[in-house]
């Protein structure tokens, strides 16, 4: 997906799962986003396309609908000028910050082409460890100072983040932007480093070979601690590979003594220089150039197929009723008999969470002390698109028995399928009418108990539940669960 299709779809996403009817967004915009995309791309296309279609259209309504939208799409949308701007910057500061010395006398000891050599060395070194350290662990997209400056200019996220309300769905899509396009990020701020370091090091040596053009350089040296074989030596182990594929000559010991400026006034500069300049180019010039080539090579890769994962429980929600997949879910009562118009809510439920191919099945209640030994039809082998538990919030949870049930799930279920609790809340908001207080010391009980078993709850009222809202909170809870798995 190139990188225009993913901003669309994580704008779209965000807008979907801040909850259908609050983000000015609703069931039937969903609906028509659905039916117009499957419309233009076929029956036959595939998911990425579908996906990336959709998205545009809604982003295109979504637009039109309100301004902060296109105003924060703009803001995060890449700024090629920035990068092109610092790349003409390097070069001029590398032209103006040029200095041979006082009096046109180049020592060539202490020539400022040495630090540039120095500088780079660095910076390599720092690459060198980076990508060594994204093969032995997870890679993370940190960048330092001066990458981090020219992200935030070029990008424009804090921008875009300063602008939008913290309570609206843009705020999540920043972030999450911010997320999914960090490897383009990192490429394009890495391409632009390179070949700015490039032409700040063009720029020295254009200003040094024309400044050769109009003053004549006297080389030499001088040094409080080094004689002339000491001298020679250092000069051979940095100028070295540049004489030897030039064919200029180092000077020897004999003839560096010289050259001091205690001695005499130096020789002409024009070689030393040549010498400087050739080794400019085999350390900055050329590995510089190699690692913006790469970059660049990156970038194009990540703005023609930017990694955006669509297995969480939104996108397969999509694809399902693009499909026209089934999606089987299995709710797993515990000490808790289910009212007929519980068992409607359950299935109003999934089917906003799911797509209207949606399955609910329920299985036989497990009883209390019963949760060690599960029935062998308690689940199927494979196949569910979730499995939850269900328990009553009247019940105080239990590690032992609670606990226990939601882990033997866990364990039963095929690898990769959600568990996900579901709380029933109905009963206990009748009996405590008005305590708020009560309903939340319960929920934060129960929230502690599953947070051993590395499962999280949606509380919903099943004898009147808030469909929107329930539906909202169960693909918020799935969408966690899938990213954490991802993340393992």
């Amino acid at each position: 997906m190139n990188e225009a299709a993913a901003r669309n779809v994580v704008l779209v996403h965000a807008f979907e799962t801040a909850g259908i009817g609050r983000s000015g967004w609703s069931d039937a915009d969903a609906l028509w986003a659905s039916r117009a995309a499957a419309e233009v791309v076929g029956a036959e296309a595939d998911t990425d396309r579908f996906i990336a279609r959709r998205a545009e259209l809604a982003a295109e309504r979504l637009a039109e609908r309100d301004r902060a939208v296109s105003r924060t799409l703009r803001a995060v949308t890449w700024r090629p000028w920035i990068g092109w701007a610092l790349i003409l910057i390097a070069f001029a500061l590398g032209f103006a910050t040029d200095y041979i010395g006082p009096a046109q006398r180049v020592n060539v000891l202490a020539f400022p082409l040495l630090a540039l050599i120095a500088w780079n060395l660095v910076a390599y070194a720092v690459v060198a460890v980076r990508a060594v350290a994204r093969l032995v662990s997870s890679p993370r997209r940190a960048f330092g100072p001066i990458s981090g400056i020219v992200a935030r200019l070029a990008h424009g996220v804090n921008e875009a983040a300063a602008a939008v309300t913290p309570d609206t769905p843009l705020a999540p899509f920043v972030r999450d932007w911010i997320r999914v396009s960090a490897p383009l990020t990192a490429a394009r701020v890495a391409r632009i480093l390179h070949c700015s370091a490039f032409t700040f090091a063009l720029g020295a040596i254009a200003a040094l070979y024309l400044r050769g053009l109009a003053f004549e350089f006297r080389a030499g040296w001088e040094s409080t601690f080094l004689g002339p074989t000491e001298v020679h030596r250092l000069l051979s182990l940095v100028l070295g590979p540049a004489s030897r594929l030039s064919g200029i000559p180092i000077a020897d010991p004999q003839h560096l003594e010289t050259l001091q400026f205690g001695v005499g006034p130096g020789e002409n500069a024009a070689p030393w220089l040549h010498l400087y300049a050739l080794t400019i180019g085999l350390f900055v010039l050329l590995p510089r150039s190699v690692l913006g080539l790469g970059n660049s090579f990156l970038q194009r890769r990540w703005e023609r197929a930017l990694p955006l994962s669509l297995d969480d429980a939104y996108f397969q929600r999509l694809v399902r009723t693009f499909r026209g997949e089934r999606a089987a879910v299995r709710v797993l009562p515990y000490s808790y008999q289910l009212a007929p118009q519980s068992a409607l809510g359950l299935k109003e439920i999934a089917t906003r969470a799911f797509g209207p191919k949606s399955e609910v099945s329920i299985a036989p209640t497990v009883a209390f002390g019963e949760e060690d030994t599960l029935p062998a039809d308690l689940l199927p082998p494979a196949g569910l698109a979730l499995a939850a538990p269900l328990f009553n919030l009247t019940a105080t949870p239990e590690a032992e028995n609670h606990g226990t049930f939601v882990a033997a799930v866990a364990k039963a279920v095929a690898p990769g399928t959600p568990v996900v609790a579901l709380i029933d809340e109905g009963g206990f908001r009748q009996r405590f009418a008005g305590q708020a207080g009560r309903l939340e010391e319960r929920r934060h009980a129960w929230r502690q108990m599953l947070a051993t078993q590395n499962v999280e709850p949606v509380f919903v009222n099943l004898g009147d539940p808030d469909l929107a809202a329930a539906a909202d909170a169960l693909i918020a809870v799935l969408d966690r669960v899938t990213r954490a798995e991802e993340a393992l």
